[in-house]
């Protein structure tokens, strides 16, 4: 094996350590293309390696920092303190990058187990006052997970149920002990008797869940919680039917279909192909205004419950923002909006897209960690509370 070749393949467990789907076949297609490039040029180095080896947007950030760091100098797998030397060079940030976090941990050698002791040098342990990792992590902030935190993060929100409570709708279904009397099914009935009426026919109205649509901002300030809020939309998409989810940067894109897909990665990956604004702008006002538009009466029938995932920074400022929000919420049963901004106790409404919003919404709740995730579920759960009246 060439030294490019083995320098590619740590290269390719690098980031797959850091968590990013790199398996043999974006290996090959990288040396493949590297075969057809100046390999002198670094700039079509990197260009050609994250053309083959990334394919998320998300993922674009934690490909920059492993490629700056392990080409300049491959055997850096090996040395993770001189990745702590260099940080440690300038004044540490109030919050370490969440990428610089997963790929410290893919470069640290793996951890060795602490030496096991025999059963009676083992001293007591008082577990009174101790916080269990399960806890931890459902008050962590999900811009601060690590790789593997992300991970378990993942297969806790498959766990979550969402129970919507059910709505009577206009149909109905036959039903011996139904409170409804059916005339006509009983007529049909009394003709195989020779007209005569043995029995009544009853009936039930059939009750169902209400329709879910979910609005989800993917800009900039919130990437980092559109991909986790990805996989709850991904879960109650394979959990329930009527469930409608729309994603929203500088433009509307409906991701329902995709996110029926039963393999969460198959759901993601043709999600990144017809999705071009991942991680742009915001313009919430013109993507609500369309959704209103194109639709809301396609989605919103039967009492639908709608969940708007944004932090209300709008680029255009508060232009439209207030009408289409209002006609929004006169459009479905319950308007939920989830922002992440709420995580801070000292939150206040201070931006034109947030005041503008808030008078229209029926509940305004956070969603930054499992604990908010499973608030919501246990909110949606229960009975819908009165709507208040517009002034």
């Amino acid at each position: 094996m060439s030294a490019l070749a083995a320098n590619l393949l740590g290269f390719g467990r690098l980031l797959r350590r850091a968590g990013l789907p790199v398996g043999p076949a974006e290996s090959f297609a990288a040396l493949a293309a590297l075969g057809e490039i100046e390999i002198g040029d670094r700039r079509q180095v990197y260009a050609a390696l994250r053309a083959t080896m990334v394919r998320r947007r998300e993922h674009f950030e934690v490909f920059d920092q492993a490629f700056q760091l392990y080409w300049r100098d491959p055997e850096a797998a090996r040395y993770a303190a001189a990745m702590e030397a260099l940080d440690g060079l300038r004044e540490p940030p109030e919050k370490t990058p969440p990428a610089s976090r997963r790929l410290a941990e893919a470069m640290a050698p793996p951890r060795q187990p602490p030496p096991q002791r025999p059963p009676e040098e083992r001293p007591p342990v008082e577990m009174a006052l101790t916080v269990s990792d399960r806890e931890r992590l459902q008050k962590m902030d999900f811009e601060a997970m690590s790789a593997e935190e992300i991970t378990l993060a993942k297969q806790a929100i498959k766990r979550l149920v969402l129970p919507l409570d059910a709505r009577p709708t206009r149909r109905f279904r036959p039903d011996p002990l139904g409170p409804v009397v059916d005339l006509r099914a009983t007529a049909r009935a009394s003709l195989r008797q020779g007209g005569e009426i043995l029995t009544l026919a009853r009936r039930r109205r059939v009750s169902r869940p209400p329709p879910l649509v979910a609005l989800c901002d993917i800009s900039g300030s919130m990437g980092r919680y559109a991909q986790i809020l990805l996989h709850f939309l991904h879960a109650v998409s394979n959990d329930r039917e009527r469930v409608h989810s729309f994603l929203f940067g500088t433009r509307l894109t409906n991701v329902s279909r995709q996110l029926k897909a039963r393999d969460p990665e198959v759901a993601f990956e043709m999600i990144s192909h017809i999705v071009p604004d991942w991680s742009g702008g915001t313009r919430i006002g013109e993507s609500l205004e369309l959704f209103n538009r194109l639709w809301a009466r396609r989605v919103l029938g039967q009492g639908a419950v709608v969940l708007l995932i944004t932090d209300g920074l709008d680029r255009e400022g508060a232009r439209g923002l207030a009408e289409a929000t209002d006609r929004l919420r006169r459009s479905c049963r319950r308007l939920i909006w989830l922002n992440p901004l709420l995580r801070y106790d000292g939150f206040q409404p201070k931006s034109q897209g947030i005041r503008a919003m808030l008078p229209h919404v029926d509940d305004f709740r956070p969603v930054h960690n499992l604990a908010s995730l499973r608030d919501l579920v246990a909110t949606l759960s229960g009975p819908s509370p009165a709507r208040r009246i517009a002034a």
